[in-house]
């Protein structure tokens, strides 16, 4: 039995097909102005590197900010429920997920069944976001992609004080002007949105095991970060990219329905 999830953010879109427990395909691409379109190409890459076409598919489920203008799929769960799916799967002994992605962070706690506690999520700041890294990097000239690397080199320890995302680009063009080294600037801004995602999750409370995912946890540094502000482990997901774990709890979904 071939199923399949679509998880379409406002920043990319996702596509995971699973046969059985294993996932056969996964793809990753920039969302579109119409998350219509997004989940048509996601899906249209996922299909061709499997060999599959749309015929294959038994049942998929859509998730994400644009799930409602998925076609083809059958059912839409909420981005909390697949998160939170995708990472119990994963790692069975996790008790909370913290997702952070291009324009939301989420704090999820879950029981031992795997089932939603209680959740808090942030959608209208940027801040402790995706988002709020790409804009320092681009204030800061340096790649996106490179950032955990760079901020691991810092030998000053500086801080970033404010929250808001125009406030600290401000503030980050100031510390260049003074001459402040790269990468303790972009160390005190990765912990900068640590401590904002922590403030958040502590809300709802932490327990142990933690797992990040999302886009933002491919960035050590932040991810790092994370770990030193909650002062516990953080863990990673085994074996898959933490982008597509939503994705992969749609599918999960869609293996029941199906």
């Amino acid at each position: 039995m071939i199923v399949a999830g679509c998880d379409v953010g406002s920043l990319t879109a996702k596509a995971v097909i699973m046969e059985e427990e294993n996932i056969i395909s996964q793809a990753v691409v920039l969302a579109k102005t119409r998350p219509s379109e997004s989940a048509g190409d996601v899906m249209e890459k996922a299909l061709k590197k499997a060999g599959l076409s749309r015929g294959d598919i038994r049942f998929a489920v859509g998730t994400g900010y644009g799930k409602d203008q998925v076609s083809f799929v059958q059912r839409v769960e909420s981005e909390i429920s697949c998160h939170a799916k995708g990472a119990w799967w994963n790692r069975p002994a996790v008790r909370t997920v913290i997702d952070i992605g291009g324009q939301d962070a989420k704090a999820i706690q879950l029981d031992d069944k795997g089932k939603v506690v209680r959740y808090i999520y942030n959608d209208k700041c940027a801040s402790g976001t995706g988002r709020f890294l790409e804009v320092m990097a681009e204030a800061m000239e340096v790649d996106l992609e490179k950032m955990g690397d760079i901020g691991k080199q810092a030998k000053e320890r500086i801080t970033i004080s404010n929250q808001c995302v125009i406030f600290a680009e401000t503030e980050v063009v100031s510390l260049i002007n003074e001459g402040k080294d790269v990468s303790a600037i972009i160390n005190a801004l990765h912990r900068a949105m640590a401590g904002r995602v922590v403030s958040l999750a502590r809300s709802i409370g932490v327990e142990t095991d933690v797992v990040m995912t999302g886009g933002v946890a491919k960035n050590s540094g932040v991810f790092d970060a994370l770990a030193d502000c909650l002062n516990l482990p953080v863990n990673h997901l085994d074996g898959i990219d933490p982008q597509i774990n939503g994705a992969v709890g749609a599918a999960l979904f869609a293996r029941e329905y199906a």
